[in-house]
Order: C-alpha cells, then structure tokens, then sequence
C-alpha cells in the first residue's frame, strides 16, 4: 500500500515537473534527468501487464527530449494531465 502511493507521488513530481516546462520555469538538468529515469523504471510495469505504464515511458522519453529541445504543448498538457490523474488515483 505504501509502495502504491510511492509511485503515486513519483507520477505527481514528473508532472509538476511537465508543468514547469509549459510555464518556462527551467529546472536543473539532475532532476530531469532523474524524474525521466524514474519514470522509466517505473514504466517497466508493462512488462507484467499493466498497460497505464506505457505514460510513464512517454513521459520520461518526453522528459529526455526535453533537454534538447521544448516539445508541443498539447503534447506536455496531455502526459501532465494523465500523470496528474495517475498520481492523485493512487492516493484515493
């Protein structure tokens, strides 16, 4: 029970995180780097079926790319938002 609200709040960070990406508040290069690896850790749960993970390995690829150059809006608002409902599902 407490793992799930672990990664819960893992969801809630990297999407605060996609937020500040859309409001051009830089954050350093470490916590990017590790929110995207986080999250794809944490993305490897598809392998036992949970198919919810497959936003977690778009968004730390996203996060990734992030570095390089600013994705689409409409791209970070959407994996913000699905992280932010993820996140907040798992504290119910």
């Amino acid at each position: 029970m407490v793992l799930v609200k672990i990664l819960g709040l893992i969801d809630l960070l990297a999407s605060l995180a996609i937020l500040s990406m859309i409001f051009s508040v830089t954050l350093p290069v470490q916590i990017i780097l590790f929110l995207g690896g986080l999250l794809f850790i944490k993305g490897l749960f598809i392998l036992t079926g949970d198919l919810l993970s497959i936003i977690d390995i778009l968004s730390s690829i996203t996060l990734l790319i992030s570095l390089f150059f600013v994705p689409s809006s409409f791209i970070l608002w959407t994996l913000s938002l699905f992280l932010m409902s993820k996140g907040a599902a798992s504290f119910l």
